[in-house]
């Protein structure tokens, strides 16, 4: 039996990462079936003084940005932008274990959103943070994994940044 060396960026090592955007998406897309069947539509339900569960559609992506786009053009961003991050994942070695997630995050969040965007031309979203005067855009769990993700990919390149020995002086 072959193994790959350590620092190469194969496929197969990718593998769990894969696994883990497959398990976000699916998450995500079993949350959102519960949403769509168990919560009234645009009526707030508290959960704790801040949080509270607010089913409603999102033609845009993020804070509904884009929504002049529509749905294909959208959707082509998404998948250009997923594309994009494959890209970088099999770039990253298996020392990147920050990015390697991030990226898994970032891509199971960023199909779970155009799976709804494809099938109902809106993303579902259902969490909403607020306050007596004020609250936060509603969001779903795609949205947390993709935030998380690109958290994840910074601190990588961060602790990347910090590990790089000194430059030379001229």
């Amino acid at each position: 039996m072959t193994t790959a060396p350590p620092e190469s960026g194969t496929v197969r090592s990718l593998g769990p990462y894969a696994a883990l955007t497959v398990v976000a998406m699916a998450l995500d897309q079993w949350i959102k079936y519960l949403v769509e069947t168990g919560l009234p539509f645009q009526e707030k339900i508290g959960l704790l003084p801040f949080l509270a569960l607010f089913r409603t559609y999102n033609t845009g992506i993020a804070f509904s940005m884009l929504s002049s786009f529509g749905d294909t053009g959208l959707i082509v961003i998404s998948l250009a932008v997923s594309a994009f991050i494959v890209y970088l994942a099999l770039r990253s070695t298996p020392r990147q274990l920050f990015a390697r997630l991030g990226f898994a995050l970032i891509l199971g969040g960023a199909v779970g959103n155009v799976i709804d965007r494809a099938l109902y031309g809106h993303v579902v979203d259902y969490i909403l943070f607020h306050t007596p005067g004020w609250s936060f855009a509603v969001f779903n769990l795609a949205d947390v994994f993709i935030s998380l993700g690109a958290i994840l990919v910074v601190l990588e390149e961060f602790v990347g940044w910090r590990g790089q020995p000194n430059m030379p002086k001229n």
